[in-house]
């Protein structure tokens, strides 16, 4: 196993973390057994490991970072997430409540993931959360990065990883003219944007945006 990231592992064109729980799986995932037990992760579930998998050069995400996640859905990447946090913490919100009830079972067993029941359009609802450095965002909406920025300036947030459907912003538009406007936005909201990855074929019209905040050192 090759490491690439803190906590990310590759081996030929597949990506893994170390299983935090080992012997259980999250999502029907493979369990790979060498000098630990890897999950592997799978770029069909997880926009995170797509971006990987097509060249990400940038992850801010390091064992100790503190991560506000909006869309959290059943959890399958933020549990991912958890493997390569060893005291760090996720704070993992999600508004639906078909899928709520993984996140919970999921959070009862890994103590790093705070899931918040609660709409990411109104971050005073949870603005008991502490500041954190990252913010990632999955919640395929019209005013998806409008909303990420709101919650930016609410947690003091240095990175966005905003996963993009452009379809869900303009069906009308290109992906790649969507995917430059929603970069536009951020730009004009005082972040630099540092890559904009193409993540098909594993999500189609689908791109994941890495922006930093200005001035963050």
């Amino acid at each position: 196993m090759n490491q690439i990231f803190p906590g990310i592992f590759k081996e030929g064109k597949k990506i893994y973390t170390v299983n935090k729980i080992p012997g259980t799986r999250v999502y029907g995932e493979k369990l790979v057994k060498k000098d630990k037990e890897y999950r592997e992760w799978d770029p069909r579930r997880s926009k995170l490991a797509a971006a990987v998998l097509k060249g990400m050069k940038n992850n801010p995400i390091k064992k100790d970072s503190r991560i506000l996640y909006l869309g959290a859905s059943t959890g399958t990447t933020v549990s991912h997430i958890s493997d390569i946090l060893s005291s760090g913490i996720i704070y993992a919100v999600e508004f639906a409540e078909t899928v709520v009830h993984p996140l919970l079972e999921l959070s009862a067993k890994r103590k790093n993931i705070v899931p918040l029941f609660a709409d990411s359009r109104k971050p005073g609802d949870y603005s008991w959360v502490e500041e954190c450095e990252i913010l990632y965002v999955d919640i395929a909406q019209p005013d998806e990065t409008e909303i990420a920025l709101r919650n930016a300036g609410e947690f003091s947030c240095k990175y966005i990883m905003l996963a993009i459907k452009s379809q869900s912003i303009d069906v009308a538009k290109e992906p790649h003219q969507v995917y430059k406007e929603e970069s536009n936005k951020l730009k004009n909201a005082g972040f630099s944007v540092l890559e904009i990855i193409n993540i098909e074929p594993y999500e189609d019209k689908h791109a994941f945006i890495l922006a930093k905040k200005q001035g963050s050192l």
